[in-house]
């Protein structure tokens, strides 16, 4: 994932975020494998998923966004201009169209124009002391949540929208795993944690089966059955 960022001096490049459960997992389970997650931090904030800002920088994005608005007003249909004019109140009071609730139909029209503050974005005063505290912000802002597998001794952490499905997270492992779904199963880190292994697990209902309908929880350790 990349971050990108803006008035503050920080340096560029791949982090591995120190994530204490998979730390605890690997320790549980020593894999063969671990695939720690690793973020980018870079000045590039056009590619950036989340684009961490100071205060007073956050305000180049808001006039940005309102200049794209004044040159599509003179061009827009009545639909349009409603809708930009809705977008500009936002902004002129600085509040980042991430977090603006649109319907459905003004979800469809903003694809048409390229706001940077479409992106979750972090204001911050200042940087917090420790580069994973930072990180997890980051991640709560933009409303994502880790799972985890452990197929054929080697463990990975996955990154996934809260509330997305347990199809959805098989489809980030592999588009195959999406395709030929049965169902999965899944149980929560907590729960594993405190038992000695799997089996343990299964005998004191710890592991559930699920469809594909079932919504991942943060720390779910999924294994998805599949036909091919």
């Amino acid at each position: 994932m990349r971050i990108g960022y803006l008035g503050f001096e920080f340096p560029q490049g791949k982090v591995k975020y120190r994530d204490s459960r998979l730390l605890k997992l690997e320790e549980k389970t020593s894999p063969k494998k671990t695939h720690p997650f690793f973020v980018e931090f870079t000045q590039d904030i056009e590619s950036a998923l989340v684009v961490v800002s100071s205060k007073d920088k956050s305000i180049d994005l808001f006039i940005s966004d309102l200049e794209i608005i004044e040159k599509r007003l003179a061009k827009a249909d009545s639909k349009k201009e409603v809708f930009l004019n809705k977008c500009s109140q936002f902004l002129e009071k600085e509040i980042p169209l991430s977090e603006v609730e649109f319907s459905l139909e003004e979800l469809t029209l903003l694809k048409d124009f390229p706001f940077l503050t479409l992106k979750p974005l972090l204001i911050l005063e200042k940087l917090p002391p420790d580069i994973n505290q930072l990180i997890s912000q980051v991640l709560e802002k933009a409303n994502l949540i880790f799972f985890y597998t452990l197929v054929k001794s080697e463990l990975k952490s996955w990154l996934i929208k809260r509330g997305s499905s347990v199809i959805e997270a098989a489809g980030k492992i592999h588009s195959d795993l999406a395709k030929g779904f049965i169902k999965a199963e899944v149980i929560n880190f907590e729960d594993f944690i405190n038992v000695h292994n799997l089996s343990e697990a299964r005998s004191k209902g710890l592991v559930k089966v699920v469809d594909r309908d079932y919504l991942v929880q943060d720390g779910d350790i999924i294994e998805v059955k599949f036909s091919v």
